[in-house]
């Protein structure tokens, strides 16, 4: 039995429809080499039932059974015999034991938006990515902020501050509309911002008004000179921040301008993702008001810090609640013990998980339009497993409700599966199955920089386990959907990785992030990225060759007029490849050929492949490729596409003999190769 030729996935060549409604008929598919096996049944739960071939195409069979779903998950998974030969198949793929563990499963019902579906998504961290409008900068001295004024940052080109929080570098929304033109030359479908909402930090996860873009971000129409928020009509003691940000005028000509960003970026095709961050607030945050900057306003209840009769007290859990004990102490539960994160609490308060909810249809509702949440810190909001289940299954009903199409994801470290059985989440930002595995595979460092494991660079075996095990805990709609990063706020640059260079800023400099980088193995990375299952995410200025160690030296500003405009070429034209060619964006997957520094694999749909290989090593290398596992015919040639290499890249035609089923290829160092086959009738036409 021909192990390798057998295969079968969730997508829409092996599962018809591939997202069925609830108590729909569906056909399930299995693949096989071409009169290989003699019998392939379904098996799910203790039952096994027969399938049938119906149909032969090229070196494979095809097995196929009709299946009536109900209205609840359908999990299965393949027997398949040949002679005194039994296997099993399941989402790891070819095994002797039957893994149920591993099992495929159909939610029906559950489906993910087709736009996001491999969708070339670009994280925005606004405060540096390109200031539009000088006159809503924040301003040294503005406020207080964890003991410390506000700075204005005047060199843009400043690399970030060990304690960066209350520094201001000036990007805004402005700065993102006039930089579209750049985007879409990039090849950018959806956008993803960091928190957006009133905030006094730049990095905004301690969110003070849920309901309102910051005017530092968006509008100041006033410069608040006699203004308090929202009509206030005392002014004592107000600080020039609160009166900016505060400022209903300015609120609202915030909102009113993210309002039109995101009608011009839907006018370019483009999508637009939030950040949701509901586990916790800001101590800023009127429901608690620790900075005390809400109680001189009559206008305003007394926040939870400031008065225990405050009707927001029961939205935070104080240590101390007996009413003898209050003013005296005031401590609460902080997200990871931080004060400035004061945790919220919904099990005791549904005024607020309401509030939430509104606020989750809201922005995703007209006049806004987003679509979608990126969900901060997901899996830790509430105070128990039982709640935070119920709150996301709630969440997910009322946002869809208000726009069938927003996407739902989730940050979240460990296995995700629990929240991905199709009633919470859509997806997740994929450390676990795509970011770690790569950066393992690729530069052997941890995605922080903290740890290098030379057993682990190259160690194909490593990378293969960790995708396979990893993949299985998500649902085909949510691979296909999943954020697939290099980068982001919370990590180090992958640029920096490749230097190997162990620790952080405040250790080794912050110019140790840029020695010794290797831009080779960088657009190795970024063909993965470009040719894998899910949405390929660009953080903000890895394109344009931005270094960094983790937070906040991983949030220096994007360097324009500086771009290292051979990687932004480079990526430019990988995803133009990932946008043109059909498998990548919801085809299979399956790995070809694997060896120490070496990985092979395919994507594949209908009669379309691509084929991907790389080399990580430091020497030549001649690899011989089995590449009609994927359905490339078996005799024939094929085009390259890509070829990156020590020196740099070439989209320059090339042409690739197939025999036998095989190709013999040459790949340089660091180098990485896509390529697809040639039909007969394109050969011709090229002359060839």
């Amino acid at each position: 039995m021909n192990r390798e030729a057998l295969f079968c996935d969730g997508t829409q060549d092996y599962v018809i429809p591939a997202e069925p409604k609830e108590n729909e008929k569906i056909k399930i598919r299995f693949r096989t080499a071409h009169n290989d096996v003699e019998e392939v049944h379904i098996l799910t739960g203790n039952s096994s039932y027969p399938m049938w071939k119906i149909v032969s195409e090229g070196e494979f069979d095809f097995y196929e059974i009709e299946w009536q779903l109900s209205d609840v998950p359908f999990s299965y998974l393949f027997e398949v015999k040949s002679g005194d030969q039994i296997c099993y198949f399941s989402r790891c793929g070819v095994s002797d034991q039957r893994e149920d563990f591993y099992a495929f499963m159909i939610v029906p019902g559950f489906s993910t938006p087709e736009w996001a579906k491999g969708a070339v998504m670009y994280q925005i961290f606004v405060d540096r990515f390109c200031n539009g409008d000088p006159t809503n900068d924040v301003e040294d001295g503005e406020y207080i902020y964890i003991g410390a004024p506000s700075v204005k940052i005047k060199d843009w080109s400043k690399v970030p501050a060990a304690m960066d929080i209350r520094n201001f570098y000036g990007g805004d929304l402005q700065g993102v509309m006039d930089k579209l033109d750049y985007l879409q030359d990039l090849g950018v479908e959806v956008v993803y911002f960091n928190p957006l909402f009133v905030s006094p930090s730049n990095h905004k996860y301690d969110i003070q008004d849920y309901d309102y873009i910051d005017p530092h971000y968006g509008k100041i129409v006033s410069d608040g000179g006699e203004t308090l928020p929202k009509g206030a009509k005392d002014n004592t003691g107000a600080t020039k921040y609160q009166k900016r940000t505060g400022d209903i005028r300015n609120l609202e000509a915030s909102n009113e301008l993210f309002a039109r960003l995101v009608e011009e970026m839907h006018k370019r095709g483009m999508r637009v993702i939030l950040d949701g961050v509901f586990n916790h607030c800001g101590s800023f945050n009127k429901w608690i008001d620790r900075e005390r900057i809400y109680e001189q306003q009559p206008e305003y209840p007394k926040g939870a810090y400031v008065s225990g009769e405050s009707p927001y007290r029961k939205f935070f859990r104080f240590h101390d609640e007996r009413k003898e004990a209050w003013p005296y102490n005031k401590s609460y539960d902080g997200w990871w013990g931080h004060d400035t994160l004061p945790k919220l609490s919904y099990e005791d308060s549904p005024e607020l998980e309401q509030y939430i909810m509104d606020i989750g249809k809201k922005w995703v509702s007209p006049p806004y339009n987003a679509d979608g949440w990126r969900l901060d810190v997901a899996a830790d909001l509430g105070c128990s497993n039982e709640y935070n289940h119920m709150f996301w299954k709630r969440f997910r009903k009322e946002v869809k409700e208000a726009n069938p199409e927003a996407l739902i994801l989730a940050e979240h470290y460990g296995d995700p599966g629990e929240w991905l059985q199709g009633d919470e989440w859509d997806s997740v930002m994929n450390y676990d199955a795509f970011m770690e595995p790569l950066t393992w595979f690729l530069t052997g460092m941890e995605k922080h920089s903290d740890e290098r494991r030379t057993d682990l660079w190259g160690n194909a075996d490593n990378f293969i386990g960790g995708m396979r095990h990893f993949m299985a805990s998500m649902l085909t709609p949510s691979l296909q959907v999943a954020m697939n990063e290099l980068s982001n706020h919370d990590h180090s640059r992958f640029l920096t990785r490749t230097n190997h260079i162990v620790g952080r800023a405040e250790h080794v400099g912050a110019k140790a992030a840029e020695e010794g980088v290797n831009y080779a193995v960088m657009r190795e990375a970024v063909t993965v990225q470009m040719t894998w299952v899910g949405a390929p995410t660009v953080y903000y200025g890895d394109e344009a060759g931005v270094c960094g160690f983790t937070d906040p030296d991983n949030r220096r500003t994007y360097p324009w007029g500086r771009e290292n405009k051979e990687l932004l070429a480079f990526h430019k034209e990988m995803i133009r490849i990932h946008k043109q060619e059909k498998p990548l964006r919801k085809g299979s997957i399956k790995l070809l050929y694997a060896e120490r520094n070496v990985l092979a694999y395919a994507r594949f749909q209908e009669d379309e492949q691509i084929i991907v290989i790389l080399n990580n090593s430091k020497d030549l290398k001649e690899l011989t490729v089995p590449v009609w596992f994927a359905g490339v015919p078996k005799q024939g040639s094929m085009e390259r596409l890509m070829y990156t290499y020590e020196e740099g890249y070439t989209t320059e035609y090339d042409e690739f003999i197939v025999e036998n089923g095989e190709i013999v290829i040459n790949m340089g160092r660091h180098s990485a190769i896509v390529m697809k086959p040639i039909s007969e009738g394109e050969k011709t036409w090229q002359g060839k």
